[in-house]
Order: structure tokens, then sequence, then C-alpha cells
């Protein structure tokens, strides 16, 4: 992929879901026709959550909730789970022309590369962030960054990062599904320490503005180029417009219903070192995710790890209890207060009575910083 030495920087706060979401695709296809050269847009959303481009809404939202609170609903153009966007979560949209070798076979290899930008600018805040899975930039195994590509049919190539400065994670817990009957202070204290964010690592009241500056001069320097501040031309706001118009405002787009066969399983085992209280998501024979509670101690990303290895894995037992030894192998000594024979047990047994019941009214986490839920 051959770069240009200069990129535009667009920065804006406040964007509709419809004007975020079109400008992104607006500024893929432009670049993808060599008619505009590569633009780094950071922004932040008027509240909103933003769905996966292979979701269901209804699966993955609560949509009254939505309504009631003034939340917008739309979806996105490039894969990965439900997130909430607003003023403490800091859109980055990445533009650049592809290549003919540029393919979602190397969706992974492409974000590794692209996310580089966000790593140099939390490194250089004194953060020790990095590239983790499939699509996630973590700090000490918590998740503070997802990310995902889009391919414009004009070849431009579109990378989306939300970068969490901050979370209000009661509302998150009530605008996004989540397999918790009730959210409590004890789910909502769960969640939060499975997640991190700019200002929880920092240990100060660090600003948004602060953090886009520093996020520019990761790019900067990770791709050595020099950023230069512009704005949207006319054509390009013609083109979101239309596409306003005629895609991310309408029921078609957002609304579209992805039919996946999820299914919820949960099993609760009584060990010695406590209990174990396992949920599953299955989509077909893959389990989509895992989420591990329970009144055990373990350190916390060391559980989050657990559930990360078995997003989008085979349900086969053995292939479970494979991928869970091989994490007890690395970090046996954080997971000591979970048993690690009893934990594939359990998590067996929630897969088994998603696969028997083919539950569809109860569906797991799935969000950019919450396990997934739905699909």
């Amino acid at each position: 992929m051959d770069l240009v030495t200069t990129w535009r920087l667009i920065t804006e706060d406040g964007v509709t879901d419809t004007f975020g979401l079109a400008g992104d695709e607006a500024l893929a296809g432009c670049v993808g026709q060599g008619r505009c050269e590569p633009t780094l847009r950071l922004y932040t959303y008027l509240p909103c959550a933003l769905v996966g481009r292979f979701q269901t809404v209804a699966n993955e939202v609560h949509i009254g909730q939505c309504r009631a609170a003034g939340v917008a609903i739309n979806r996105r153009p490039t894969g990965g789970g439900a997130i909430v966007m607003g003023a403490d979560q800091l859109g980055v949209a990445l533009t650049l022309p592809g290549t003919a070798k540029d393919a979602y076979s190397r969706a992974r290899d492409m974000m590794v590369r692209f996310s580089a930008g966000l790593v140099a600018a939390l490194h250089g805040m004194g953060i020790d962030a990095e590239f983790r899975g499939k699509n996630d930039v973590e700090v000490a195994g918590r998740k503070i960054a997802g990310l995902g590509i889009f391919r414009h049919s004009s070849g431009g190539l579109l990378f989306h990062a939300s970068l969490l400065v901050d979370l209000d994670v009661a509302h998150m817990l009530k605008v996004l599904n989540t397999p918790f009957e009730k959210i409590t202070g004890k789910e909502i204290a769960t969640v939060a320490a499975r997640a991190s964010t700019v200002r929880k690592e920092l240990g100060r009241a660090i600003s948004l503005d602060e953090v886009r500056d520093r996020v520019a001069e990761g790019y900067g320097q990770a791709f050595q180029v020099t950023l230069e501040p512009g704005a949207f031309t006319e054509r390009e706001r013609d083109a979101i417009a239309i596409l306003e118009r005629k895609k991310y405002a309408t029921e078609a787009w957002v609304h579209q219903h992805i039919d996946l066969p999820d299914a919820f399983g949960s099993a609760r085992k009584k060990t010695p070192a406590g209990l174990l209280d396992i949920r599953v998501t299955l989509a077909g024979r893959m389990v989509k995710a895992v989420f591990i509670g329970g009144d055990f101690f373990a350190a916390e990303g060391a559980v989050a790890e657990l559930e990360r290895v078995l997003r989008w894995h085979s349900a086969r037992p053995d292939a479970i209890e494979g991928t869970l030894r091989g994490v007890f192998d690395r970090r046996g000594r954080e997971l000591e207060g979970i048993p690690a024979a009893e934990l594939a047990e359990t998590v067996q047994m929630a897969v088994l009575q998603a696969s028997q019941t083919g539950a569809r009214e109860q569906l797991n986490l799935y969000g950019c910083f919450v396990e997934p839920r739905g699909a």
C-alpha cells in the first residue's frame, strides 16, 4: 500500500449518527477513486448505539430504552459488535486507498497496522496498550478500543475505531442487551473491571481534546506522515447528504434482519473454590461468547482472557477443553481460584443447554467493550 506523506485531519464533535457514518463511507469512496487524499477523522457523536454490519438491532439494543433516553440507533458499514458512542468516546476513522492485495482475509494484519497509531498514542500517554485478539486494543487484558475495517467498492479502505476516553457502564448496560436479568451494582462492577478507559489508566481527568491531539500525533508518528487540518469539501458534503438520505437514515439499512441461529445456555456449579456461573451464546456450531461469573477469586485480566479466547470458538468439548488448558498453562497462578477441569465442564454444560433448547429469548453480551450478545 503506497502512502503519501501528507494526510488531511478532520476533527468534529457532536455529529449525528447518520452524518458520522455517512461521512466515513463518503471519505472511503473518495480516496478509493483518487479524488482526495488519505484522511484521518477524529470525532465524537451525539449519544447513539451503533450495531455492527452483520448484527440484528433487536438482538443487540434495548430499542425502548434508547428511544426513552434519546439515544439514536444505527448500523456501521464495518463489522464487530454493538457499541455506545457519545462525548467520552473518540471515534477514529482512517481512510486510505487500497490495493488488490488488501482483502478481508488479511483483515487482522491490516488491523494490526492501522491500529498502530492508537497504540502509539496510548504509549505516548504512558498507557501500556497492545493489539490483541481479532480486533481489540487492550491494556493488561482489558479492552480500551474496538476496531473494524470496511472496503468500499471503489477500493478505498476505512479503518474504524472507538477509543474509550471514559465510559458510563450503567448507561451502556441499559442501552445494550445483556445477559443480566437485573442491572445491579455487582453487574456494573463486573463489566467495568473488564474494560478500561484512558482516564482510568491515567488516574486523572484528561480532556477529550488532549486525547484527540495525542491520537493525531500517534498516527503521524506510526505512519511517518504530516497531518494537515482540513474539512469536508462541498463535493464530499453532497455525497454525505445522499448517503444519509438513501442509506443511513432508512429503516431498510438500520433495521435489516441478519438471520443467524443464536441460542443461549447457562450453567452453575458449586466447586470447592466457589460458585461458577457460566453463560454461553451459540451461533450455529460456534461459541459466540462466554460470560464467566461466580464468587471465586482470580485475576480479572486472566478471566477476561478466558472469555476472549472462547469468542467465535468451536463448540466441540475437546476444543473448548484444549483452549482453556492453554490459558491455564500460561496464567495458572492468576487463575488458582478457578478449577480448570470444572470450568471446562461447566462451559460444556452451558453449551449443551444452548444447543438443545435453541432459546432465543435471552442472548449474551456483544459489544465492543462487552462480550458478545446476539447477532
